[in-house]
């Protein structure tokens, strides 16, 4: 019973990581499929506002079946958060983020994308959401793992190495005719690679800013399954009035039953929509830094699947920056542990604090009385 009892608490301890792991396995799956549509020649705006479409619509009733007794009173303070949420989170952060596609290849856009938890760490002590305390031993594993998950991401993104052959599964998911190609990821000029550098990074800084919202979000609005609706809401009319400003061939925007149907569905039902529910409770439960910190993971499961269904090339460089990665998201787990053993720890409450001096005040002054019944009885016995 007692070991039962102790693998609970482990399983119990452990369910955040699990979480963000899912989380980071459906957002890997989701950049192989927008990477493949991009290639298809598909308007990535366009996609997206149908991926929030998905979103509100699977979202909305969640919140009105389950948030029903539980929702907090709606402000306007707290729609104001969450037209941000929308903004940094969905809007500017996926259509920076998907246009870099055309750009890059999607390893490198994921792999650029690694800085999120260094920005995040930033903004989230300038807020106070995190403490720096590099005094600590917890403060100083977050720092060191943050700048050794950098570097892990920035030597798997500059460095290449020798090419390193994985076992071959005849599966390349890009093989069609050149003339359906509209921007080919691997014959690109110098000045696309800058380009689609900064809007990598510019996605990251808009992603970034959308933890700090979320989580001061969550103070004022704790209710998951609401919020989650209000951000794919907020974020769904900003979608559809961006894309149809830069769109307007109605071609464009035909889904039909294929795979531009089956990604604006996952991506928005799943990614958009639980995905984005399981962050909220994740920030919740360890803040904004160890959400982001898990970010390096879906590098390494696109950069797999990439030269398994893509023929993307994997080398030498990639693999040692994914053991650095790895390295630094194992030592900023550890520090967050620490820091999270030292919050829980139980505080004395004012009533034992003061039955404790009471008692140290009635040892004291039973102390005294045996002194001085001592000394009365010593002064007693000479006098006889």
């Amino acid at each position: 019973m007692q070991k039962m009892g102790h693998l609970c608490n482990v399983i119990r301890s452990l369910k955040s990581v699990i979480v963000m792991v899912v989380v980071q396995i459906t957002h890997a799956g989701m950049n192989i499929l927008f990477k493949l549509l991009a290639e298809d020649g598909m308007h990535l705006r366009v996609l997206i506002a149908y991926r929030m479409l998905f979103a509100t619509a699977f979202m909305v009733p969640l919140a009105l079946i389950f948030g029903r007794k539980t929702r907090p009173k709606l402000t306007w303070v707290v729609m104001f958060k969450a037209f941000l949420c929308g903004l940094f989170g969905g809007t500017l952060n996926q259509n920076l983020y998907f246009e870099s596609f055309a750009f890059t290849s999607a390893t490198v856009a994921v792999a650029m994308s690694n800085l999120n938890p260094a920005i995040t760490f930033v903004l989230a002590i300038s807020v106070g959401l995190e403490k720096l305390a590099l005094r600590t031993l917890a403060g100083k594993l977050k720092m060191a793992g943050t700048m050794v998950g950098i570097g892990g991401a920035m030597l798997f993104t500059l460095y290449r190495g020798v090419e390193i052959d994985l076992w071959s599964t005849h599966v390349n998911l890009l093989h069609h005719d050149h003339q359906q190609h509209v921007a080919p990821s691997y014959q690109q000029s110098s000045s696309r690679q800058v380009i689609g550098t900064l809007l990598c990074l510019a996605s990251s800084l808009s992603y970034a800013i959308w933890l700090i919202i979320q989580a001061k979000m969550i103070e004022s609005y704790p209710c998951l399954y609401s919020s989650t609706a209000l951000i794919c809401t907020m974020s769904f009319m900003q979608s559809i009035v961006f894309a149809l400003c830069t769109e307007r061939d109605w071609s464009r925007w035909k889904l039909g039953w294929n795979l531009r149907l089956l990604t604006a569905a996952y991506s928005g039902i799943v990614s958009s929509g639980l995905v984005v529910a399981l962050i909220a409770w994740c920030i919740q439960e360890r803040g904004p830094l160890f959400v982001s910190i898990f970010n390096p993971l879906s590098l390494l499961i696109v950069a797999l699947a990439g030269s398994l269904v893509l023929e993307e090339e994997l080398h030498l460089g990639s693999i040692l920056g994914a053991a650095l990665i790895v390295c630094g998201l194992y030592m900023v787990l550890w520090g967050k542990s620490k820091e999270m053993k030292i919050i829980n720890q139980p505080e004395p409450s004012k009533s034992s604090q003061e039955s404790h001096s009471q008692l140290s005040e009635t040892a004291t002054a039973t102390t005294i009385n045996n002194n001085n019944s001592g000394n009365n009885g010593s002064i007693t016995s000479r006098g006889v």
